[in-house]
């Protein structure tokens, strides 16, 4: 090939990034599918990308909208609109802030909580199931490392 370039025309110390690049490409589709198979077993009218909201909710705590917009990095009027319909669908509830009246604080009802866990729990044994032959420390390791892709893509 010419200029020595390899697979996709990169050179060979591109080829890490290309094979992260591939990986991750199949992953996030799969994940996208995943996402909104989920979401409509928490609720039949629930938006794949909602579902990720109700992942933060439950693993920070009741949230600012635009602290969620801020960490999903999507503007406020999506956030709005995506909160909106979760709170039509009986999923969270806004609260006003203590700190500042005129902001609101964004929570799971009891009911989204409830339908939540069912379908996280569901998920969780199925990566149980299809990991079963890794060893733990081989799962913990993606999690690590999954967790600082994350992080880094935050700053």
């Amino acid at each position: 090939m010419p200029g020595g370039a390899g697979e996709g025309g990169g050179s060979g110390v591109d080829h890490p990034f290309l094979a992260l690049e591939r990986e991750l490409t199949v992953f996030l589709r799969r994940a996208r599918s995943s996402s909104g198979e989920m979401a409509r077993e928490v609720h039949p009218d629930l938006e794949p990308a909602a579902y990720g909201l109700l992942v933060r909710l439950v693993d920070a705590g009741q949230q600012r909208a635009t602290d969620l917009a801020a960490y999903f990095g999507v503007g406020k009027a999506t956030m709005s609109r995506q909160l909106r319909a979760l709170g039509e669908l009986g999923l969270v509830t806004r609260d006003p802030d203590p700190a500042d009246g005129r902001a609101s604080l964004i929570q799971l009802t009891d009911e989204g909580r409830a339908r939540f866990t069912r379908v996280r729990d569901a998920r969780r044994a199925q990566y149980m199931s299809k990991l079963a032959d890794w060893d733990p420390t081989e799962v913990a390791e993606l999690a690590r490392l999954l967790h600082q892709l994350n992080e880094s893509a935050e700053s």
